[in-house]
């Protein structure tokens, strides 16, 4: 670059070796000025070029003053910026050297002393007086803090408030509960400030939550914002308000939905994300912090409250038992003193997952499928329909629609997690049997897969009944040599032609019933059942999952309205 002339001026603040290379670097008659107070150099030793160890203090008082305030000015004005630091739990110190050996970073390394809960101190537990609030009050009362504030949007109004707060007063603790919307700054401040300085506060633990469950395309900004709001800005205004606060934990409790997806929960998965960010941000200021990733509680856990029975057994045959109480709290000890900024806190039932099919696991756990079960679960389509329509060729009609009446059985319960098919009543339409438009679609997957057909989204509105979805099969794959005559087709077709003209259909219905009329088409020119399909059933194949959604969910109220 020099021309091996060597750079006109060095400004040197190592020391040894590095001083040495440094002049050999620097050009005669250049200027070396050396900053750092070791390994100073006699500038007689070096007279090829102009050396100077420079002392601050030579400066004087006033000069120094001077230089301060200009230094303060530049870093005001944004022309100067810290030197960014990078915090290391003590816990973690060999990783740090490690990472400092590398000599890749910019700025300072700093190790920092876990800090200890304050028995004395104030723990402030939003969502206070909700399930999960009340659980961990008990529990933070039991080991011995003495200071609880529990907040919540109803405060000492909210159900079962009172005789909680008399409960923790048994238990030693001084309680005090709160009636604040934490996601309004203000009202949070205000909060903040009647914390007592002789307890001041030592932990806070984000637990408040809202669900407004729905596909993408039903999630308006005011059903976004309800769930944000108390998850996202809440968090956000207790990190602002307590950063200046030596807390020893800073806990939101967030949720597997933002590690692995949950059909339906778009805006609570956002949100959940948004805290596990957050406390990433946090121990990169040096700041406490560790987000809380919940699987599944039982229903006296939490949100899970709320899930039908259906709903928790089929979490727990996909791997995810709910956590009980005393599970859970015994993972949230462990959990409130480690180092790590997030932590995903669930039960697993490995077996359930080794025997369960990929397309039953959030896709997170499907590597733990053996390979010969996933193998198996990619049915060839043209196979199954063939050797299920050989099967009911060998069967009399009587006997066909209670064996295909079976096999949807089996899917059904499979789907809904009973552990015997007898649990279904093919009697009963499927929406009271407890399917809704996930469900749907991921029964009409496995039969599907089962029967070799090519079966439309909205299947089991088609066919309310499992008697009558089997019946539909066994017309598809063992159809009788008699049939509806010609005449009283037609006169059908007319009456649906009238139907179509009475009123306009959305897009999405649109859509469905184009796919219906493809399909009946295909048979009239003598397509096979499990034939590719027209352009129109093609079309909707490659729909969006949250217009396939969007389409069942509107078939489901038409349900309701019958």
């Amino acid at each position: 670059m020099t021309g091996g002339r060597g750079v006109d001026v060095v400004l040197n603040a190592l020391a040894g070796e590095f001083v040495d290379a440094s002049l050999r670097l620097t050009a005669d008659g250049g200027r070396f000025l050396e900053m750092g107070k070791t390994d100073i150099r006699d500038p007689r030793s070096v007279e090829r070029v102009a050396y100077r160890a420079f002392d601050l203090g030579e400066a004087g008082p006033a000069r120094n003053r001077e230089l301060l305030g200009e230094l303060l000015d530049l870093f005001a004005g944004g022309a100067l910026r810290p030197l960014p630091v990078r915090v290391w739990d003590v816990r973690r110190a060999r990783e740090a050297f490690r990472f400092m050996s590398q000599a890749r970073h910019v700025g300072k390394i700093v190790l920092t002393m876990p800090p200890r809960w304050n028995p004395d101190g104030t723990v402030l537990i939003t969502g206070g007086t909700g399930a999960l609030g009340g659980h961990l009050a008990r529990r933070l009362a039991a080991s011995g803090m003495r200071h609880l504030l529990l907040a919540g949007r109803r405060g000492p109004d909210a159900p079962g408030a009172a005789e909680l707060a008399a409960e923790l007063r048994e238990l030693g603790a001084e309680v005090t509960v709160e009636a604040c919307d934490t996601a309004d700054r203000d009202a949070t401040a205000a909060l903040l400030a009647e914390v007592p300085a002789a307890h001041p506060l030592t932990a806070v633990v984000h637990t408040a939550g809202v669900l407004d469950d729905g596909v993408v395309a039903s999630l308006t900004p005011e059903r976004l914002a309800a769930v944000l709001r108390p998850k996202v800005d809440a968090a956000w205004h207790l990190h602002e308000l307590t950063r200046d606060l030596d807390l020893a934990a800073f806990l939101p409790f967030s949720s597997i939905a933002g590690v692995m997806g949950s059909p339906g929960q778009g805006n609570y998965a956002a949100a959940n994300s948004f805290l596990d960010a957050l406390t990433a941000h946090r121990r990169s200021l040096g700041l406490a912090g560790t987000s809380l990733a919940w699987g599944p509680w039982s229903h006296d856990g939490g949100m899970t409250s709320t899930l039908s029975d259906t709903d928790m057994r089929r979490m727990q045959s996909g791997g995810l038992p709910p956590l009980s109480v005393d599970q859970g709290f015994g993972l949230f000890d462990i959990a409130r003193g480690s180092d790590e900024s997030f932590l995903v806190l669930v039960g697993l039932a490995p077996g359930a997952m080794r025997g369960a099919a990929p397309e039953d696991l959030p896709p997170l756990f499907r590597g733990m499928v053996r390979s010969s079960r996933r193998t198996a679960a990619a049915t060839d389509a043209a196979g199954a329909a063939a050797a299920l329509g050989a099967t009911l060729g060998e069967l009399r009609a009587d006997e066909r629609v209670r064996y295909v009446t079976e096999l949807v059985r089996e899917q059904a319960a499979r789907v809904l997690g009973h552990a015997t098919p007898k649990a279904v009543d093919v009697t009963q339409e499927f929406r009271e049997l407890g399917f809704d438009s996930l469900t749907a679609l991921e029964l009409r997957n496995h039969l599907s897969t089962a029967t070799g057909l090519r079966l439309p989204a909205t299947l089991v509105f088609d066919y309310p009944t499992p008697t009558a979805l089997a019946e539909h099969f066994v017309s598809e794959l063992a159809p009788g040599d008699e049939g509806p005559q010609g005449p009283s087709l037609l006169a059908e077709l007319d009456r649906l032609e009238a139907l179509f003209t009475a009123g306009e259909p959305d897009g999405i219905t649109r859509a469905g019933l184009a796919l219906r009329l493809g399909q009946m088409l295909d048979k009239v020119r003598g397509s096979a059942p499990e034939s590719t399909g027209t352009p129109v059933d093609d079309a909707f194949e490659s729909a969006s999952a949250d217009e396939v959604f969007a389409f069942i969910d509107n078939e489901l109220g038409r349900m309701g309205d019958h």
